[in-house]
């Protein structure tokens, strides 16, 4: 029986596309693997003895979620399974798509289930971009095994999948390409003669390679679109030789692109990175982490307001200037602008990094909210009652206080509550030592006097 769907949905489609392009189309698309044993890297998932790679070669495929950076293989791995299942294949993009057309996969993976006891694999590229109800359509067919969906993407499914549907599939990370991996790309590129760029004499150097390799920052795509300017715009030799060296891999990549997105998981783990390398006193750490935020387009004001917090959260009364110095930083960078705002940025990193240590404040505050939400609810003692109102004596109020500016050292033992939990536990780093000091010395006098 004819197939229910399209020649342009099903596994073929892959392939009678990279067939009628394969001259005219980019060197990337061209080069893109036809089997497991091409696809470079990933081998955490993909390694013979592998869950997923089982699971591609016994045909055997449930619905899984493809997450990872661009150029790392996940439309890649789709095509493989395109080319290698006995289920129909489908190809969708979460930006062109719409509910109607999603109904219309579904009622006909139904049928072609029933009819021919074929099952239907939806690949949907971008799934992020499909709203919550979009996704909702999809939970009740891949939970009954309608279709097997595989989604990519490359935001964390878990911010930016539905729970079910998250629920209902297997998630597989891939990693950034290695350096290795990219130069092997390219050499393989460079060699193949049906498809690559095998026919043309070029002589790369090493170095030019590593450079690719390096500005491409893990990406296929990059490596592949650079090696393919820097061959088709430099003129051969009087040898018929095009020599690859440093300089045209350097106007090939122009410039390393930095993946950073501003709300998804690269957002969230580069800040991560960024302080706790200066919680943990390594300057350099920071200043690349903040570097690499900053040249993927976030804003400056977001690294100025983690600093400002982390002023007082992590550095404290070890160094009570660092909290000054931050806002004075932040007011700084607001008045100058970037980029020489980077220079302001950098001088508070480096200090924030090396200062002294101390989180016994934040963690006094804590667990004095703590007792205040879950202790006893105190009322405030008579003697510190506001007595600077008319009647105010007469019930009693301020009756007993102490003006602590005629005591000697201007302190006066005095309770000023009815508790005795200790928050306040200085340690011993910076001006932190100092103030324990003075505390242990105050204690001492109540307890004496």
């Amino acid at each position: 029986m004819k197939d229910l769907f399209s020649a342009d949905q099903t596994n073929n489609s892959f392939q009678e596309k990279a067939q009628d392009t394969s001259h005219n189309a980019p060197l990337a698309y061209r080069m893109r693997p036809q089997a497991l044993e091409d696809f470079a890297g990933q081998e955490h998932i993909l390694a013979p003895g592998k869950l997923l790679y089982r699971t591609l070669e016994a045909d055997r495929l449930s619905s899984v979620i493809f997450y990872g950076p661009p150029g790392s293989g996940k439309t890649t791995l789709a095509h493989i399974i395109s080319k290698r299942t006995k289920s129909s294949f489908v190809s969708l993009n979460a930006v062109t798509s719409n509910v109607a057309e999603l109904r219309k996969i579904i009622e006909q993976s139904k049928k072609l289930l029933e009819i021919n006891q074929k099952r239907t694999i939806v690949f949907i590229d971008e799934i992020h971009r499909f709203n919550k109800a979009q996704q909702d359509i999809l939970m009740p067919v891949v939970e009954n095994g309608g279709i097997i969906l595989i989604g990519a993407t490359t935001q964390n499914p878990s911010f930016s999948i539905v729970g079910p549907l998250l629920s209902r599939s297997l998630i597989f990370e891939l990693r950034p390409l290695s350096i290795e991996n990219l130069e092997a790309l390219a050499k393989r590129a460079l060699q193949d003669k049906e498809i690559g760029l095998g026919n043309y004499k070029v002589n790369i150097k090493n170095e030019a390679l590593r450079h690719l390799a390096e500005t491409a920052s893990g990406d296929a795509r990059r490596i592949l679109n650079a090696i393919e300017v820097g061959v088709l715009t430099t003129n051969p030799d009087k040898n018929g030789v095009i020599q690859f060296d440093e300089q045209v891999a350097a106007e090939s990549v122009q410039r390393r692109v930095v993946y950073y997105d501003w709300d998804g998981d690269y957002h969230y783990d580069s800040a991560s990175a960024f302080i706790k390398s200066l919680r943990g006193s390594d300057p350099d750490s920071a200043l690349y982490w903040g570097a690499k935020m900053l040249e993927g387009g976030e804003d400056p004001r977001f690294l100025m307001r983690r600093m400002i917090i982390l002023a007082s959260e992590d550095v404290g009364n070890a160094d009570p200037g660092a909290l000054t110095l931050a806002m004075s930083a932040a007011q700084a960078v607001e008045y100058v602008g970037m980029p020489e705002a980077r220079i302001i940025i950098g001088q508070l990193i480096t200090y924030l990094a090396l200062a002294p240590k101390s989180n016994a404040s934040y963690l006094a505050m804590d667990k004095a909210i703590a007792d205040v939400k879950e202790g006893e609810n105190e009322e405030v003692p008579e003697h510190l009652r506001d007595a600077s109102y008319k009647g105010a004596k007469r019930m009693g109020h301020g009756q007993g206080y102490k003006y602590a500016h005629d005591g000697k050292d201007h302190f006066v033992v005095q309770d000023y509550r009815k508790g005795d939990n200790a928050y306040y536990q200085p340690t011993d780093q910076g001006f932190d030592k100092t103030l324990k000091e003075r505390l242990e010395k105050l204690k001492s006098r109540k307890s004496t006097e």
